[in-house]
Order: C-alpha cells, then sequence, then structure tokens
C-alpha cells in the first residue's frame, strides 16, 4: 500500500471512532436530534396510552392502578396492557370499575404467581446410628 492509501484509511477509521465516541462534530449533531427524537415519541405515545385509559377506566380504578404503580410498576404497566388489549378487541363495552379492576388483579395475580416449594434433605451425621 501507498502512503496516502494508508492514510486515507487511518483517517476514515479516526472518524468512525469519533463518531462512536460522539466527540465528532457530525456525531454531535446526529446523536442529540434522535435522541429527542425517541424521547417525543416515546412521550407521545405515553400520552395517547393514558389518554385511553382515562377513557376505559373508572377515576377510583385510575387511582387504586396509580397506587399499585408505585409499589410495582411492572404489574401496573402490565395490567393496562390487558386492560388496553380487552378495549381493542371490543370486549370492554363500558367504563372498568374499581370493583372489575379488583378481579382482574386477583386473576392476574393467581395467574402469575410462584409455587415455592421447600424440600428438606437431613444429612446422616457420623453420631446416626
Amino acid at each position: 500500500m501507498a502512503d496516502p492509501e494508508l492514510e486515507a484509511i487511518r483517517q476514515r477509521r479516526m472518524q468512525e471512532l469519533m463518531a462512536q465516541h460522539g466527540t465528532g462534530k457530525q456525531g454531535n449533531q446526529q446523536i442529540p436530534e434522535q435522541e429527542n427524537g425517541q424521547e417525543d415519541a416515546k412521550r407521545e405515545a405515553d400520552e395517547r396510552r393514558q389518554m385511553m385509559l382515562s377513557q376505559i377506566l373508572s377515576s377510583q380504578a385510575r387511582e387504586r392502578i396509580a397506587r399499585i404503580a408505585l409499589v410495582k410498576p411492572e404489574k401496573a404497566r402490565g395490567v393496562e396492557d390487558v386492560i388496553l388489549r380487552a378495549a381493542q378487541m371490543g370486549q370492554i363495552v363500558e367504563k372498568v370499575s374499581e370493583e372489575r379492576l379488583i378481579a382482574l388483579l386477583e386473576q392476574i395475580n393467581s395467574q402469575t404467581t410462584k409455587q415455592t416449594k421447600v424440600t428438606i434433605q437431613r444429612r446422616r451425621g457420623v453420631d446416626d446410628d
């Protein structure tokens, strides 16, 4: 290889590394724009989700889910997903009351509770005759 070719390869590699680490001019401008776009899309999707839930759930049911979300956010998100899917399929025709939400939570709990099993293994000691 000739020197100009080697230098061109080095320059390309240096630009790639700078873009990966965010130190290049192009890298700094594109990364925040992409992050802002992703954040905006995520925020907009969350707003749509909350609007749909406010139409489906009664105020007491929304409060209960909010309290659940304080303790177990992943569980609250799962319950919201189940409710939204049911509404999209047409299974929910009226607002979900707190009592119906409690019944749904109990049903989900019974399906997801893990059975714990304790096994005691007794070792034979030296003194056992």
